[in-house]
């Protein structure tokens, strides 16, 4: 995930850098249950409103929980499917609460009724994410029911009324690239306090709607516009947050807009950026899938590193041997292509590797081709020199 607002506001504040010490434990997704009650296009988890064989009980979950906690992960994202169709969502969220980790929920919003939103905020979630892919009728057509763009909306202002912070999670492709400024409009006019632009990734239904995946001039100008949202806001004294995930490359190229704003910050945002490394997966990234198998992260379905049933996550994941993650955790990873040879491979880490492995069928170190840097920037970038 990359945290566009903890980047800008420093610019705008004049902050200082201090660099600070990275977890030793990775966030843990957790796709606690594949029922959902939508069938979106580009679902990573291939969902559906039915019941999947092989999830863990409510006793299994506390006890990866405590692993968790033990090992200091630093946060836990309950997700799905739809994780509000688990019964005991809130029992497992209470738990987790409980042995005082940050607990986070990915929802798609359209349960969530006002009995619902009270729940989660007594049971002390941290923080909800509500999927929406655009204005009410791409929405729907995304989510393939009518009906649920009005209900996430309505599910979010119930989260707002019961005190729970929530934000928008949109899904940039070619599709609904010309809805993005509507949807940062729509955060400003419902006071939403967070916004979340995911790249497409290349898994489960997101696989098969690749063709729908935003260009790369069409990414580089939905990126530009919330960069820009992002400063008006840190300029205007908002307390909003911008994050984006998927796409590593917006690392180097917030630094290639800041060079035309702010030149005399540059090494300082450029150490900020090496500090914080790109892509994560396999070492401060993990997902755990509603069967207990272990994965990289969310989009290598894959590639299982074992289940927490047989062994506790900490085991799993400390302990691996498995080749894929022994050059996830390498330093250079062993990338191909552009990515190899990239000038700003210390700010990116090659990218979302799911991508290059699917566009090149089968190579994990492959260049990632939803990189949307041009040969200059990644050869001979003037903003690092």
């Amino acid at each position: 995930m990359f945290r566009i607002s903890q980047f800008i506001k420093p610019l705008v504040q004049e902050t200082p850098f201090v660099c600070r010490p990275k977890p030793q434990a990775p966030v843990v997704i957790w796709n606690l249950i594949r029922r959902c009650n939508l069938t979106c296009r580009h679902c990573y988890t291939t969902s559906a409103d039915i019941d999947f064989p092989g999830e863990l009980t409510t006793e299994q979950v506390y006890d990866v929980l405590l692993d968790l906690k033990n090992m200091d992960v630093p946060a836990v994202i309950l997700s799905g499917g739809e994780p509000l169709l688990r019964p005991d969502i809130f029992l497992i969220g209470a738990y987790a609460k409980h042995l005082g980790l940050y607990v986070g929920l990915s929802s798609n919003g359209t349960l969530m009724s006002p009995d619902i939103a009270r729940e989660i905020g007594r049971t002390g979630f941290n923080y909800v994410g509500v999927s929406v892919d655009g204005l009410e009728q791409t929405h729907d057509e995304f989510r393939q029911k009518k009906g649920s763009f009005r209900d996430a909306l309505n599910g979010i202002e119930h989260c707002k009324q019961a005190g729970v912070k929530v934000g928008l999670r949109f899904t940039l492709t070619e599709n609904n690239a010309n809805e993005f400024p509507a949807m940062l409009d729509l955060m400003r006019e419902r006071d939403i306090d967070k916004f979340y632009l995911s790249h497409l990734n290349y898994a489960g239904r997101g696989r098969r709607n690749r063709k729908r995946d935003a260009m790369h001039l069409t990414t580089r100008k939905a990126m530009e516009q919330l960069f820009e949202r992002a400063h008006e806001d840190a300029l205007d004294g908002r307390q909003t947050e911008y994050v984006t995930g998927n796409n590593d490359a917006d690392g180097p190229f917030l630094l290639a807009w800041a060079a035309q704003r702010y030149p005399h910050r540059l090494e300082e945002l450029k150490a900020r950026l090496i500090h914080w490394g790109g892509n994560a997966s396999g070492m401060g990234i993990a997902n755990i899938d509603n069967t207990g198998e272990v994965h990289p992260d969310t989009f290598w379905w894959n590639h299982n590193l074992g289940n927490v049933k047989d062994r506790p996550f900490s085991e799993i994941w400390r302990n691996t041997q498995d080749p894929f993650m022994t050059g996830l955790r390498s330093q250079p990873r062993p990338l191909r292509g552009r990515c190899r040879t990239c000038a700003v491979r210390n700010m990116c880490n090659g990218n979302t590797r799911v991508r290059g492995f699917t566009h090149s069928e089968g190579d994990f170190w492959a260049e990632d081709p939803g990189c949307y840097l041009t040969e200059e920037e990644i050869r001979q970038p003037a903003f690092i020199n």
